[in-house]
């Protein structure tokens, strides 16, 4: 006797899981971080990205074209946390202890995510090109940390206080990724080293600067001499 076919019951679909909080832009970003911390950049794809910050890549593109401009973002957002947190009491402090607490704030702000910035400086230690615009990321990051404590960028000296303040603060970093004192003294100490060294350079380009408005205007005292002389030959 034929057995009558067993009727199954159709299986319910498992209800969607809510996308995560945040928006989209917000979403993606902490994908992307989080997947840092998990593995090195090179090996991070923009599907991957999608799928762990619900969006579609669509929308991905929509917000970012490389995983670096994802980077910036994050960094922006940190820039934010730490021009946020300001201290009205450091006010009256010197410029360098102003500095010192600007970039302290931010080492606090990337707490959470040291394990990706521990990632992200592995890769660019064997990647020249992803070093150069890291660096150029962290040039614009310490502009706005110079700014905060007070400190100007404007022209020329501006922009050797932020790539002086960047390769500062790169140094530390490399420090800060295995210090686990929770005062971080260890940091404390090479970012205080960094700061009177970069206290030193400062104070020998104002000096260079000092001097050159100096030596220019006699430059053209005698280029109008001489020109002076060929005129009366003639």
């Amino acid at each position: 006797m034929a057995r009558k076919p067993s009727r199954r019951q159709p299986s319910k679909a498992k209800p969607a899981l809510p996308p995560p909080p945040g928006g989209d832009r917000e979403r993606i970003v902490r994908a992307f971080i989080q997947l840092l911390a998990e593995k090195p950049l090179e090996r991070i794809d923009l599907s991957e990205v999608a799928k762990r910050a619900s969006v579609s890549l669509a929308r991905l593109r929509e917000e970012f074209n490389t995983p670096l401009s994802i980077l910036a973002a994050h960094m922006k957002a940190i820039d934010r946390t730490v021009l946020d947190g300001g201290d009205a009491d450091m006010a009256k402090e010197p410029p360098r202890d102003r500095l010192f607490d600007v970039l302290m704030r931010r080492l606090e702000a990337l707490a959470p995510h040291k394990a990706s910035v521990r990632s992200l400086m592995r890769s660019a230690r064997c990647n020249p090109g992803l070093a150069l615009a890291l660096n150029g990321l962290g040039v614009r990051s310490m502009r706005w940390m110079l700014i905060a404590a007070g400190i100007s960028t404007s022209a020329a000296r501006g922009a050797f206080r932020a790539q002086g303040t960047a390769l500062i603060f790169a140094r530390v970093l490399r420090v800060w990724v295995d210090d686990d004192d929770p005062g971080l003294a260890r940091s404390m100490a090479e970012l205080d080293r960094g700061l009177e060294r970069g206290a030193a350079w400062s104070r020998l380009l104002d000096d260079v600067c000092t001097v050159l408005p100096s030596i220019r205007p006699r430059r053209r005292r005698r280029w109008r001499r001489d020109e002076d002389d060929q005129a009366a030959v003639a």
